[in-house]
């Protein structure tokens, strides 16, 4: 059988990056849906084993603007009453959480940059996170932030973010923070949302110099967070 994770992209900026990697490692293709091109959300998962949904600068509150948002909480609360492993990024962090009933509104400040995040104690016990350090530093790019799911465990937190990562049932994520970026892709997303960096006081050149060593830092913990997530769909395939 034909191993297949089914990929929402909101923007060209933020693509898969080290989930791409991983996913072929384990034998599985990638079917990626560009919204940002008009391409259509499916209302099934047309077969595919795993779901992945990436960020974007729209809110989930935004569905009036961007219809397609509600599609896809449709297409994640599917996948996720199906057991099919859902790894939701950033904004679809935010659109798991909604999708499992949780409200998600605007937090009032960024938080962007390489910044900390602390592990919970759950987190000892989770498939993709057991064993990783307790305190990391990737880049964060958000406004919005969530609260927990109902029944959904919290896993990380940051100094300004409650919740940074959950995990409902056992075979969905929703992760706030970016771990699957690398610096070119930071310079991307640094030029298309230079409003960000100008609002959060952020210096955009020193970002991107700073990506190189802080994305090699934790380039070992994505590995291993995206890993894990590949080796579940590709069960999920049999």
């Amino acid at each position: 059988m034909d191993r297949k994770a089914l990929v929402v992209q909101h923007v060209a900026v933020e693509g898969t990056g080290r989930i791409a990697g991983a996913l072929a490692a384990a034998g599985v293709a990638t079917d990626t849906i560009r919204v940002y091109e008009g391409e259509t959300v499916p209302r099934e998962l047309t077969g595919a084993h795993g779901l992945v949904v990436m960020g974007g600068p729209m809110g989930v509150y935004e569905a009036h603007r961007y219809p397609h948002l509600n599609d896809e909480r449709a297409l994640i609360a599917r996948a996720v009453a199906e057991g099919v492993p859902v790894l939701g990024v950033c904004l679809g962090s935010q659109l798991l959480a909604a999708a499992l009933g949780a409200e998600v509104r605007p937090s009032g400040r960024q938080e962007i940059g390489w910044l900390p995040v602390e592990l919970r104690a759950a987190a000892a016990r989770d498939p993709l996170f057991a064993g990783v350090p307790e305190t990391f530093a990737p880049l964060h790019w958000h406004g919005d932030v969530f609260d927990l799911p109902p029944g959904a465990e919290s896993l990380a937190s940051s100094a300004l973010t409650a919740h940074q990562v959950f995990r409902a049932g056992d075979r969905a994520w929703g992760v706030l923070f970016h771990l699957e970026v690398d610096a070119a892709q930071v310079a991307a997303m640094a030029q298309t949302f230079s409003s960000d960096l100008v609002s959060a006081g952020i210096d955009a050149a020193a970002l991107v110099a700073e990506s190189h060593g802080a994305a090699a830092a934790v380039g070992g913990i994505a590995d291993t967070v995206f890993g894990r997530f590949a080796t579940l769909v590709a069960a999920r395939a049999g």
